[in-house]
This record gives C-alpha cells, structure tokens and sequence, in this order.
C-alpha cells in the first residue's frame, strides 16, 4: 500500500512540472511571437504631446509618412477657425475605420495591421484616437487661438496696404504737378517736318489722360497683388491666393514666353527694317542731287524727283511689308486672315475715288501743266495755285476764294496756265481786250488812242510795245483787238481794269465815241456821248434841220 502511495506521489510531481514547464514555454513563445510582430511605432505629434503612434506602412506610404500627413491634417484642423469638434467621426469601411471631419477630410485610416500591432480592434483604436485628435484641438484652440492673431495680421496689412496706396497716390500727384508747372518745357506740340500733328495743349490733355490712366492701373495693381497675401492669413480663404496668382502669372507667363519665341522673328523683323530704312536713305540722296540739278538726267526734270521718290519709297514699303508679313505673329491664324481680306474689301469699295484722283495726281505731276504759284484757269476757275497734293488741287481766285479741285477733275479738263512763259519769255503774257468803234471813225485814229491807253497801263510791259488788231469788219462796227504784254500774271484783273480806264480816258481825248456793242440814234440834235469835261466849253449840241425840197 506504501509503494503504491509512492508511485502516486511521484506521478503528480511530474504533472505539475510538465505543467509548469509548459506554461513556462508558453508564456516565451508569445514573447517571442509579440517582439516579432509589432514594429517601430512612429509618433504623431502635432502640438507638444504625442497623441499615438503608427506602426505599420500602407503600400509604398512608410509608417513615418503616414505619421507626418496625419499631424499635418491635424494642425489643419487646429488652423481652421471655424472647427467643430462633433463633426469629427469615424467610419467604417470594409478594409479599415476612418476618422473623418465633415464628411470628407480622412485625418487617418485604421487598419486590420495597426489593430494586430496593438492587440486591440480597429474600432477601439480609431474611437481612441479621435478622442486624442478632439482633445488635444479643443485645448489648442482654448489657450492658442490664432483668431486675434489673424485678426491683427489682417489689420495690420490693410494699414500697411492704404499706406503704400496714399504714398503712391501722392507720389504720382508730385509728378503732375511738376510737369504741369514745366509744360511749356514737356510740351512743344508734335511735327513731322513742316505739319503740325497735334497741338501743344491737345498734347498736354492726352498726356495727363494717359498719366491719370496710369495712375488708376497702378493702384488697382497694387490692392491686386495684396489681396493673396490677406487670403492666405485665414486657412478657408487661402484657397482663393493661388487663384488670384493664377490669373496673373498664367496671362504673364504666356506673354513672356510667346516674346522669347518672337525674338528670332524680331530679330529678322528689324534686319529687314535697317536694311530698307538704309536703302531708302540711298536714293533719297540720289533724288535730291536730281532736285538740286546736281544731276541731270535727259528727259527727268527735276521737279519729278520727290513725287518720284515718294512713289519708290511707297512701293518699297509695300514689298517690306509682304517680307515681313510672314515673321508676325499671328500672321497664319484664321482670325488675322479673315480681319485682313475684310480691311481690303473695305479699302478697295470704299476707295475707288480717292484712287481715282491719286491716280490723276500722279498723271498730272509728270504732265507739268502747272506748277505752285502759277496763275491758271481750270474750267471757269481762275486763280493762283497754291497747293498741290496726292488728291486734289487748290486754287486761289482774286478774290482770295480758296477753290479745291480733285485731280480726276482737272486732268479730265482744259487748264489754261498764264505764267509758264513769264518767266521764260522776254517778252511775258500777252493780254488783251476789245472795243468796237464804228465806220465813220478812222482807223489810224482808233489805233493810236487804243496804244496811248495801253502804254499808260499799270503794270503792263513798254518793250515790246503793244499792237492793234481788227478783228472783224461787222455791220454796224469794226473790232479792234488792243494786244499788251505783262509780267504779272496773276495780277490780269487789275491790270484789265487800268487798261479799260486809259481806253475810256483816250477815246474821250480823242473824241471818239465808242459804239459798243451798238445802237441807233438820230444825230441831227443829240449832244454826243462824250463826257463833258472833254469837250470844249463852249460846246453846243446841234439843232435838228429841217430841209424842205419843192
């Protein structure tokens, strides 16, 4: 019975020690099994404090990045002036438990690895966490508020703002007033050779426009540009920084890169320019000798030269254009194509007379039938030419009556130029006027009282003398023609008026009636139509006879 007793004891020993040992093994085997299998957590810390740790990666995102977004999202929260602590939550999703604010922003996802890594649900750890999110904001917010913070920064930069806008506001005001106390400095007008563009005061308008313009873009500029820096003090309004910026930079940045793509162009562009401009200053000179006389061409007078010139300056230009048109920008859109063939519509409908009197111009500058100061009659306008252009031409009549003619109408008329010969002639323009006087009068008589009259002709040439030529022999009459040379063409109505005087005064001397054109008159008891203070004193006009044949 004791050896059994014995046996017994000895058998329970061994259980409690195989016991024993197993739960000693056990107890290893899950250390061992829990130092494997939880990594290196990584701490999210957004403030001062570690809120929790994350342990494992996400695909390609480390453990150490996922900590590092989700205390960034954090501070976002912390940032945002208008956080709702309730509107944190979680959410469950097939694979993990979100915690979200609002609906759409995940601060983190919690996965079935992160729960393995804490022996804990992933419910658990997410409604841990949250709390730690909440808590630490919530007290961030109740002893850091960065609200008045903000409210001060945006104060401070209005100030700032209004400042740098009253400075430049007064800046500009400096300016105008300066220049408007030296206008007559700044201000002389703009000219292109001898034609006045624009006046002194129209200038100074324009300029003061345009600076007050000026003015106006730079303010709006300047409250632009500060307006990113006020949304980018609040979190909900940054948002709005990089669009503002946008909408500059984007238009700026096109604008500088289409210039850098343009420069080659350019560059060809003014080559072009330089080569023409040279050219042209060649054969200006070139036209110019020829104005001069300095050279001679047979057949070119020198008063083509200019118009000459101006017609190859034109037609050069033309064809630069036509070489530069391909190097503009633009030049092979659809838009500038279509804007082009509309302006050469209009143009070419709406030109057709003003073509037609360049063209006449042109006809009537190598035809030289008048020149600038001629005396010339054009149709029943007679006057002094005083301006020729491209268009029309102007005529200045006696009577100081400024007359425009267009070209097409002179070159489709008969001009009669009364001074081509008078500087060439020796002899000058022959002018001349007359009188009808009737049978019973002399000739010889008639001759000498109409040369007395001419010679005593203002402005009217002695060498060569003036002649008589009758003209026709008619029923009643015989014309007499008085012919007498002058120099001053322009001056005929003057120069008629004297010679009409002296042909009353000489006819009266000499007793002669003029019978102009002619009437009937019983002479037996008329006085003659002589004036008074030509007849003798004792003049008497004739009795009628009467004869009485038996």
């Amino acid at each position: 019975m004791k050896k059994k007793f014995n046996y017994l004891l000895a058998f329970s020993i061994l259980l409690f020690s195989s016991f024993l040992f197993a739960q000693k093994e056990k107890s290893q085997n899950a250390n061992i099994g829990t130092n494997v299998s939880k990594p290196k957590g990584y701490p999210v810390v957004p403030f001062k404090d570690t809120l929790f740790y994350v342990y494992n990666k996400v695909g390609s995102f480390s453990a150490e990045n996922r900590a590092k977004a989700i205390t960034e999202k954090i501070k976002s929260l912390y940032e945002n002036d208008l956080f709702e602590a309730d509107s944190l939550k979680t959410i469950t999703s097939d694979i993990s438990v979100d915690i979200v604010y609002k609906g759409d922003l995940i601060l983190m996802s919690v996965l079935n690895a992160d729960a393995a890594s804490e022996n804990k649900s992933a419910e658990e750890i997410a409604i841990r966490n949250l709390n730690a999110i909440k808590k630490a904001v919530i007290y961030q917010n109740e002893n850091y508020s960065q609200l008045p913070k903000r409210l001060g920064y945006t104060a401070l930069l209005i100030f700032i703002i209004g400042l740098v806008l009253y400075l430049v506001s007064k800046v500009f005001n400096w300016i105008k007033l300066y220049i408007l106390k030296n206008s007559d400095r700044y201000f002389k007008g703009i000219k292109y050779n001898t034609i006045n563009l624009i006046a002194a005061n129209k200038q100074q308008f324009l300029i003061m426009r345009l600076f007050g313009f000026i003015k106006v873009i730079a303010l709006i500029f300047i409250v632009y540009l500060s307006l990113p820096v006020l949304f980018s003090i609040f979190p909900a309004t940054e948002v709005y920084t990089t669009t503002l910026l946008r909408w500059i930079l984007t238009p700026a940045k096109l604008a500088v890169m289409g210039f850098v793509g343009f420069l080659p162009s350019l560059v060809t562009i003014l080559v072009i320019i330089i080569i023409f401009r040279f050219s042209v200053k060649v054969i200006k000179f070139f036209f110019e000798e020829i104005k001069k006389e300095n050279i001679k061409i047979d057949g070119f007078y020198s008063d083509w030269a200019m118009p000459t010139f101006n017609i190859i300056r034109f037609l050069m230009f033309a064809f630069m254009l036509v070489i530069i048109f391909p190097y503009l920008p633009g030049s092979d859109s659809d838009i500038f194509k279509g804007v082009s063939v509309f302006v050469g519509i209009l143009f070419s409908l709406g030109s057709s007379n003003a073509i037609a009197n360049m063209v006449a111009g042109l006809v009537i500058t190598y035809m030289r039938p008048f020149k600038i100061g001629d005396f010339i009659k054009i149709g029943d306008v007679s006057g002094e030419v005083i301006e020729k252009t491209a268009l029309v031409t102007r005529i200045r009549t006696p009577k100081f009556e400024d007359i425009t003619i267009p070209n097409a109408t002179v070159l489709s008329s008969t001009s009669t130029n009364y001074s081509a010969n008078t500087k060439q002639s020796t002899n000058g323009l022959l002018i001349h006027t007359t009188v009808t006087i009737g049978y019973d009068v002399p000739w010889k008589d008639i001759h000498k009282a109409l040369i007395d009259a001419a010679l005593k002709t203002e402005l009217a040439e002695k060498t060569p003398p003036p002649f008589v030529l009758q003209t026709s022999l008619d029923d009643f009459y015989v014309s007499y023609q008085i012919n007498v040379y002058t120099k001053e063409p322009t001056k005929q109505p003057r120069i008629y008026s004297s010679l009409h005087q002296n042909i009353q005064d000489s006819f009266n001397a000499a007793g002669i009636e003029i019978m102009s054109p002619h009437y009937n008159s019983l002479r037996d008891g008329n006085a003659t139509t002589i004036p008074a203070n030509y007849l003798n004193p004792d003049y008497e006009a004739p009795s009628f006879e009467v004869k009485n044949k038996g």
